[in-house]
């Protein structure tokens, strides 16, 4: 059993003890579940903003503690400071040190779109995501089925979240592909062993149809690498160990989006 089928099974068993917990009537109760979400690709292609998703992350499964001694609070409004389109906020508690809590936190003190950042596997987790304030869900095509992905993708859209489908190879992107997506995220990390390669995304931006928004994922640590990948197509750019991983990622953030901007002039 790899990383992936862990994380799947106990995902699981969490969303089985939450619906003992809390009531989908519950969820639906919450004020904040009549938000209307924000609309991703209006902060992700607006001037004024980066096109970087920004990630709040305190640990991973392959590199254990990122960063442990850091507020949600404090980076998430940095971010949002230095440019961010959206930002990706990590819910998982087990293998990510994340909480429901982070998200609700970030979406108190910011104002552009969120995504919940996690491995949905039931139609009730996107309904958490409602109530929790998020504007996004992730979906992995590496642990859906395409009926899967449709019928979430179609909840999620019906409730006015935005669709980030999250694709690592061509067989994922061209089973996947639905209505009911808004984003496709090439992400550059292997799920499985968690290596990475950026050549995941020059291999798969052609395939990816225009009307979808083209997001690449995880290995970008330059700002020669953003400009790279704008240039085949990409409009977002999803980050989070790179910043995460110094004392001040919203600082880090600022640093590496002031170097971009260099290269630009």
């Amino acid at each position: 059993m790899n990383i992936l089928d862990k994380i799947v099974l106990r995902k699981k068993e969490e969303v089985a003890l939450a619906k003992q917990q809390v009531s989908v009537k519950d969820l639906e109760s919450n004020p904040v579940f009549g938000r209307a979400p924000y609309h991703f690709k209006d902060f992700l292609l607006a001037e004024e903003r980066t096109g970087i998703i920004a990630e709040f992350k305190r640990k991973s499964p392959s590199k254990g503690l990122i960063n442990g001694d850091v507020s949600v609070e404090e980076v998430t409004q940095q971010y949002n400071m230095a440019g961010a389109s959206a930002l990706s906020v990590l819910t998982d508690r087990d293998f990510f040190g994340g909480s429901a809590e982070d998200l609700k936190a970030a979406r108190n003190l910011n104002n552009i779109p969120i995504l919940r950042k996690d491995f949905i596997v039931d139609e009730y987790q996107i309904l958490e995501a409602k109530s929790w304030g998020a504007d996004i869900i992730l979906l992995i095509a590496a642990i859906l089925t395409p009926q899967q992905i449709a019928a979430y993708g179609a909840l999620a859209q019906n409730l006015g979240l935005n669709v980030l489908l999250e694709v690592h190879n061509v067989e994922e992107l061209e089973r996947s592909l639905c209505p009911y997506v808004n984003a496709v995220g090439v992400n550059n990390r292997n799920l499985t062993n968690f290596t990475v390669d950026i050549r995941t995304s020059f291999d798969l931006v052609d395939k990816i149809p225009n009307d979808f928004l083209k997001i690449s994922e995880s290995a970008i640590s330059n700002p020669q690498t953003i400009k790279e990948l704008k240039e085949v197509g990409f409009q977002g750019f999803l980050i989070g160990e790179n910043f995460m991983k110094s004392e001040n990622p919203g600082e880090a953030m600022q640093e590496f989006v002031a170097h971009y901007n260099a290269l630009q002039d």
